[in-house]
């Protein structure tokens, strides 16, 4: 297996991984994953899309085309319970599947040679990470499994809330 097909694998499984629980949760988007607050899965998907633009940022240059959700789902920012404070979920929902395709045909026109060619350049901090293409595209894959775990601890704490609720009645 080549470098360029495992990747392709990698973001096809995160991909799946993360869209099937934003499927599930679609009905409560703003359930935190913890009591005390944490990455609800509204603001996973639009952090991931924020990621998703920035990739080509960093590869070619391009201005990030969500990077007027900067303000909400950027490094650093704190994710709030209020819906109506985000843009909707299927907005969301469809440009992330837009910029990941986009994405997908850039890792599909690369050769291998060209995967490992330098980047134009990297968030501070995170230097070796998009050190080039490759690692540009595999820390794509592991930051979006990373929060896949924000989005089952959520999914979790909806199953248990509905739980309370039933044994409330």
């Amino acid at each position: 297996m080549h470098t360029k097909e495992i990747i392709q694998f990698a973001l096809s499984v995160s991909n799946q991984a993360v869209l099937s629980i934003i499927h599930e949760m679609s009905d409560a988007p703003t359930t935190f994953p913890t009591a005390n607050g944490g990455c609800h899965p509204l603001w996973v998907l639009g952090h991931l899309t924020f990621v998703e633009g920035a990739i080509r940022e960093l590869l070619l240059g391009e201005v990030n085309p969500v990077e007027r959700w900067h303000q909400y789902f950027s490094n650093g920012t704190e994710p709030v319970a209020d819906a109506d404070k985000y843009p909707s979920l299927s907005e969301i929902r469809e440009k992330y599947l837009q910029l990941r395709e986009r994405n997908l045909t850039l890792l599909e026109s690369l050769s291998e040679e060209e995967l490992d060619g330098p980047t134009r350049t990297q968030p501070e901090g995170l230097e070796t990470e998009f050190a080039t293409y490759g690692k540009s595209f595999m820390t794509l894959d592991l930051h979006q499994m990373s929060h896949r775990s924000h989005l089952t601890d959520a999914r979790r704490s909806a199953a248990l809330t509905a739980l309370a609720a039933q044994a409330a009645n």
